[in-house]
């Protein structure tokens, strides 16, 4: 990326703007990196990812050096994006049990299509570990709030934690990218239409 050649305030201002052009650079690779693994595998080439965020296979080593590398980057880009729905679908959604139910549902198709997370990282335990405990950090308070606002709405059952719910969500989907007579999404689905059926108004 070119430098500014200005002066004034012109060039005080051009790190802000490449730091600007640098995020969005690395969110297109990302977005690229995710489509490409989910169609592929994270053992996709490299110049795939390239040619579908339209950059040169250098920008993508420039901005990742291995590929760990990426695929860590993407796996944290995708939780952030998952993170972010909650607040976002609460705000949209007619009610917060649909707003969950949503969420939920995009939960399960990030587990789905982490094609490869484990057998990439597996030779850096200390960093999956890590890895793990970023997903926990910024998933579980998201997946709380949506269950204490339907909770409070009356439209699920108040005795099933975030943690709880996460851990049976994952649980269903094991497997799922590989069995294409296992719809992982409709089990999930029926999950959470049994949290409302099993409440009942006095």
């Amino acid at each position: 990326m070119s430098e500014s050649s200005g002066s004034g305030q012109g060039a005080q201002s051009a790190p802000g703007a490449v730091r600007k052009d640098v995020r969005r650079n690395q969110q297109a690779l990302l977005d690229a990196a995710a489509e490409v693994f989910v169609a592929s595998g994270v053992e996709a080439p490299v110049r795939d990812i390239a040619a579908r965020a339209g950059v040169g296979t250098g920008t993508v080593y420039r901005h990742f050096p291995t590929r760990a590398d990426l695929v860590v980057a993407v796996y944290r880009h995708q939780v952030d994006a998952c993170a972010d729905a909650g607040p976002a679908l609460l705000a949209s959604s007619p009610t917060p049990g649909t707003a969950l139910a949503r969420w939920v549902d995009l939960f399960a198709g990030f587990l789905v299509t982490k094609h490869g997370l484990a057998a990439a990282m597996q030779a850096d335990n200390a960093g999956f570990e890590t890895l793990h405990a970023y997903f926990l950090d910024r998933l579980v308070p998201v997946c709380t709030r949506l269950l204490d606002e339907a909770a409070a709405a009356g439209e699920i059952r108040s005795d099933v934690t975030a943690y709880q719910l996460m851990r049976g969500i994952g649980n269903l989907c094991i497997g799922a990218e590989s069995d294409p007579r296992y719809d992982a999404r409709r089990m999930v689905a029926l999950l959470v239409a049994g949290l409302r059926r099993s409440h009942r108004p006095q």
